[in-house]
Parts: structure tokens; sequence; C-alpha cells
């Protein structure tokens, strides 16, 4: 990950400022302000501004005036309640904002959570930089055989190679075809004065979906809950899980309580239909119950034995 020169200077400067305030502030999240975790190659994720705290989410369970009104051992009663019931307002009084440098195609995945206000780093108005996603070797796999929209086994050897070169040259290649398509520097002056460049809203075509971005991203804790249950899945594509386990970081530095909650209730949790439930007590009562005789498709089967830890 490479930080510019100017991202340095406005991150210490935030850094440094100080600033009265009655409102909530997290000792734990205020020393990961501004700091830029690393993800990927390039990538980050770094906290920006946030509002709340688990106080903020119990004051609005409770309605209540001030804060300090109960015990903190209710209060982390409370929100597991919360949360174990599915109540989203009381999260959503909590909001978080951040920077976050991705790879587009990353990008072009992640605003499909239609939660949050985001603003995107304009190539119509900028240059973009010469940063691409290269995977490291173990994230080259082939498709799976079995699910269409994941992975299979690792590549090795000569093929693994190939795609490694390919990718490089792609993105190089394209990307100096949009710097010559511009024809200016980053001041914006012509590099030839003997031709017109492209449009930087048309030459950014050209740039392949491995190139970085970057973006604010703000949402409130109840959507961002959302998100990172399913994009800190094992199941999500791997590009887009590390982003997310490096904003769990902040999050449990935030709000413990309701991280906790969480983590035990969403990502620690196993949801079962009726059906499923139904043959949950089937065999809790002694009977030998099989695949053929549940009324579950294969699939079902399969994942239910899996939620069990049991041979399908």
């Amino acid at each position: 990950m490479a930080l510019t020169d100017a991202q340095h200077s406005e991150i210490a400067e935030a850094q440094n400022s100080r600033a009265e305030t009655r409102r909530a502030t997290v000792p734990a999240l205020e020393a990961m302000l501004f700091q830029a975790l690393p993800v990927l190659d390039h990538g980050f994720v770094r906290v920006v501004d946030y509002m709340g705290d688990d106080g903020a989410v119990v004051q609005a369970a409770r309605v209540s005036y001030g804060r300090g009104t109960k015990a903190v051992t209710e209060d982390r009663g409370l929100i597991r309640y919360l949360m174990r019931h599915r109540h989203s307002t009381p999260f959503e009084m909590c909001e978080i904002k951040y920077h976050v440098k991705l790879p587009i195609f990353v990008a072009r995945q992640w605003i499909r959570h239609r939660t949050a206000n985001v603003n995107e780093y304009s190539a119509r108005y900028s240059v973009m930089d010469r940063e691409f996603y290269i995977p490291e070797p173990a994230q080259l796999a082939a498709q799976s055989a079995i699910n269409r929209q994941g992975r299979g086994d690792v590549l090795e050897g000569e093929d693994a190679a190939r795609v490694l070169d390919l990718l490089r040259e792609d993105a190089t290649r394209n990307y100096d075809h949009y710097a010559w398509m511009l024809n200016e520097d980053e001041a914006g002056a012509p590099l030839d004065q003997g031709r017109n460049g492209l449009a930087r809203e048309l030459a950014r075509m050209n740039l392949t979906l491995n190139t970085y971005t970057q973006w604010y991203w703000k949402t409130d804790l109840h959507n961002l809950l959302g998100f990172l249950s399913l994009r800190a899945d094992s199941h999500a594509q791997y590009e887009i899980r590390v982003y997310a386990e490096a904003m769990m970081k902040t999050v449990e530095a935030w709000v413990p309580h309701s991280f906790e909650a969480f983590a035990d209730y969403r990502m620690g949790s196993a949801t079962l239909s009726a059906q499923m439930l139904s043959i949950v007590k089937r065999m809790l009562s002694g009977e030998a119950v099989t695949q053929e005789t549940s009324g579950l498709s294969k699939r079902e089967w399969r994942e239910l034995m899996e939620t069990l830890g049991r041979a399908a």
C-alpha cells in the first residue's frame, strides 16, 4: 500500500488536530482515527469520522435522556437482546465514515449494497493513479465446478505464471494507452504540444478493472453490520472479504458490545428453515433421518449437515 505525500500530510494534520466536544467519543477508535489499514497490495481502509457509540444504541432503545442511566452490564444485555431479536432502529443511531482505496471490480461489487452515502474519486475530473491489483499466487484459482460464483483449485506452475504476466502486461499497456490518449501531465499541461488529448471522461474507458479507485463511504451501524455479515463471510469473494475483515477491527474498537452481539448472533450463528428445524427435532428424538426421508434437496441436506458438523 502506497500513500501519496499529500495523503500522508493530510493524515498527519488530521491526527494532530484537537477539538473540544460534548459528543460521545471512543478512545479505542480515536486511536485508529485516520490510520490507514492496509488491504491487498495497494489498498487501504481508514476511519475518517464517526457518531455515537454503544451508549447511543441503548439510549435510542430506551428513548432516555443523557447517558449512564443504567449499569454497563444492563446495557450489554439490552444490546444483545436487540441483536438477538433483530431490532434494527437503535443500531441506526450510530454512523461511521470510511475512506477506502480499492480495485474497481471490488468497488462495483461493493456498490450493490445500496445502504450508504458514497462519493468516489472521479476520473472525469482527475487522472487515475498507475496502480493495479495483482493477486497473490495463492488467490489464483480455477472456476469452481459446483459454485458458479466461486473458486476451485489453485492454479500452479506455468498456468499461474502466465496469468500473472497477462494481468501485469494488460494493466500496464492499457494505462500507457490511457496516458497517451490524455496527453497531459498531473498538472493538466499537454505533454505533446502538437496534438489534442482525449477528454478524461472518455479516456478512462480503457482502464482495466483491477485499477485502483478511492471513495468515501458513510453508513449507519445497522447497515454496516449487514454489509459485514455478507462480505466477511467465508463464502464471500476474497478481494472484498479482506476489506470487510479490516473494517471489523474498527467496529470492534468502536462499539465493543454491539460487535460482541453481532459476532455471536450473526457471524457465529446459523439460520435453519422450518423444515430443517423439524429435522433436527426428529434427530434429537432418536430418529435416523436421511436425505431421502428428510424432504430436503441434496444441496439443502448438505448445508444442514455442514451446519451440524456431520458428514453429508
